[in-house]
């Protein structure tokens, strides 16, 4: 069992930015993927973005140039920069862990967050 914590969601205006934070609770954080999720209400789980150990990423096309995923295996935390957001960008942001990029990228695989909420609003 991994367990993960999420924080720095909130309000922000169009085209602010937000930095979100997981930490995960286990040593083997630095051989696991890390990524993000999203999800609205009454809508389907989306993928974000995720990062392998050995830092390759992948975007979903909606957030690329704008979004930023990064971890620090020190701290066993992994980040979402997020830049010029859009009232579309609403949603509870879920962080995932998986055993490999495939894995982050099932949606019944891995380990799954609480959630915070980021709500984009003028």
């Amino acid at each position: 069992q991994v367990q993960l914590g999420e924080s720095g969601g909130g309000l922000v205006q169009p085209g602010g930015s937000l930095r979100l934070s997981c930490a995960a609770s286990r040593s083997i954080f630095n051989i696991r993927a890390m990524g993000w999720y999203r999800q609205a209400p009454g809508k389907q789980r989306e993928w974000v973005a995720g990062i392998t150990p050995g830092a390759t990423t992948n975007y979903a096309d909606s957030v690329k140039g704008r979004f930023a995923i990064s971890r620090d295996n020190a701290k066993n935390t992994v980040y979402l920069q997020m830049n010029s957001l859009k009232p579309e960008d609403t949603a509870v942001y879920y962080c995932k862990s998986g055993a490999t990029m495939g894995a982050l990228m099932s949606l019944n695989l891995g380990s799954w967050g609480q959630g915070t909420q980021v709500t984009v609003s003028s």
